[in-house]
């Protein structure tokens, strides 16, 4: 994969990432783990992934400046 696109595949994997363990934890924390628990936890993920994906490429940038900033 070309260099160019390392910020998308970047914010691809972090928010991944981060939307499975986040929603698995939500999840088991409210409802449990519970028979329909795989399901209910792969249907988060797809809904919420999207929005994660779009936040972590857009913010990523700004934060790396901000702390570039704070710490340089």
């Amino acid at each position: 994969m070309p260099a160019r696109f390392a910020p998308i595949l970047f914010g691809a994997l972090l928010s991944m990432i981060m939307v499975a363990v986040v929603t698995a934890f939500v999840l088991a924390i409210n409802q449990g783990l519970h028979p329909g628990f795989f399901a209910q936890w792969s249907k988060s993920c797809m809904t919420t992934w999207p929005m994660a994906f779009v936040t972590v490429t857009i913010v990523a940038p700004l934060v790396r400046k901000a702390v570039s900033k704070v710490t340089g």
